[in-house]
């Protein structure tokens, strides 16, 4: 039987390896890094850049990590063994161009090349968002993303309390709550932040309480103010992105022109009895609000929720489509609504979806920022149960 010494001199004479420095010439030459070491010793140091696989998960990890097998790479560990061992694994995995870094880490740092310590999940963090750790197109570095990311929720109603559940459990590390109105009975049919206990409370202090009971380690900003011209380029500028679950066309208008001029992502979410939409704003990159809905409709044509009813679910349904788009944006991952507007009819469990394209007429746009005043919406449709802001859905 081979011991150790023979195994790897034999897997070291069926592999290509490299010195630290043409390894270094090779990163240069947008090789890729693959570090084998474990968790424990990456935390402690790392090459920027590097792509992170334990030499125990390779074989099951490294083909969602790094499907295209003629992708050019260099495998380090700590002291050139394992990397080896990967090296020659990879090698029969049909990897085409695949060397190994003699010397490994230990001796890039003894040679004072540059290295860093890199951000990691603690071990209790790594517990809790493990089924993200497992997706390739998320991992450590999707799900630091997340926890530095600032989503802001506009209403802590029907749209707002599916948005802000999902995110936090998600572990979006700062969710503003923008709302004035209190947690009423009627509220509870559909407003799943909220619990009879709470009538009468504040809609934010609400919500907190729920998302904290949730995830403690998410950050909580409460807002507990009516949005206006005043106040929105200040509030809304503190996040990446917004999430839109007001019912409320003035508020809708002057979340445009603020997301324009500031180039803020918008995730646009509205119910109606049984049916909803959803489309993401994107003003850099895409039409916005305005595009789609150039001017108000006439307040006859735009009854509330609380006018017209809406089924219980509903919102469930449109506010998890909304924090998924939200999660999409922030880990720029796959297709996004952007361009496109996703409507939903519950009573025939249908999807349709439309286009939306940019008005060339249309002034208020990211390229004339400079130029946009944020100002009340005059003669809008407003309901009366909107007069605060409040988000009636």
């Amino acid at each position: 039987m081979a011991n150790f010494r023979e195994l790897l001199s034999t897997a070291k004479s069926t592999i290509t390896e490299v010195s630290t420095e043409e390894a270094g010439n090779l990163l240069a030459d947008e090789w890729i890094l693959l570090d084998v070491r474990e968790p424990d010793e990456f935390a402690q140091g790392a090459i920027k850049n590097s792509k992170h696989i334990p030499r125990g998960n390779l074989e099951s990890s490294i083909e969602m990590q790094v499907p295209d097998k003629g992708t050019k790479i260099v495998v380090m560990c700590a002291g050139g063994a394992r990397s080896a061992f990967a090296t020659k694994t990879l090698l029969a995995m049909d990897y085409k161009n695949v060397v190994s870094m003699d010397g490994g880490f230990n001796q890039w740092k003894d040679e004072s090349r540059i290295w860093e310590i890199p951000k990691v999940l603690d071990q209790d963090k790594r517990n809790r968002y493990q089924r993200h750790l497992l997706l390739p197109e998320v991992g450590e570095m999707g799900q630091l993303k997340l926890l530095n990311s600032r989503v802001l929720c506009l209403g802590a109603g029907g749209l707002g309390s599916p948005v802000a559940l999902y995110l936090a459990a998600a572990g979006v590390g700062t969710l503003g709550i923008v709302d004035m109105d209190v947690v009423d009975e009627s509220n509870l049919q559909r407003q799943v932040l909220h619990n009879y206990s709470r009538i009468g409370q504040l809609k934010v202090d609400s919500a907190k309480k729920t998302i904290s009971e949730l995830n403690p380690d998410i950050n909580v900003i409460t807002h507990g103010v009516r949005l206006d011209a005043s106040n929105m380029e200040e509030i809304i500028s503190q996040y990446d992105v917004v999430v839109d679950g007001t019912d409320n066309f003035p508020v809708r208008y002057m979340l445009n022109d603020a997301s324009v001029k500031l180039g803020i992502p918008v995730v646009h979410g509205s119910i109606f009895r049984f049916e909803g939409q959803i489309t993401v704003f994107d003003p850099r990159n895409g039409p916005t609000y305005r595009d789609m809905v150039p001017e108000p409709p006439p307040p006859e044509l735009a009854p509330s929720c609380a006018e017209a009813g809406v089924l219980g679910v509903l919102p469930g349904v449109i506010g998890c489509l909304q924090a998924l788009e939200t999660v999409k944006l922030i880990l720029e991952l796959g297709e996004t609504l952007v361009g496109r507007l996703l409507t939903f009819d519950a009573t025939e469990m249908s999807f349709r979806e439309f286009k939306l394209r940019r008005d060339p007429s249309l002034e208020i746009t990211w390229e004339n920022r400079d130029l946009i005043q944020v100002v009340e919406l005059k003669d809008s449709c407003r309901p009366a149960e909107l007069l605060h802001g409040r988000s009636a859905n």
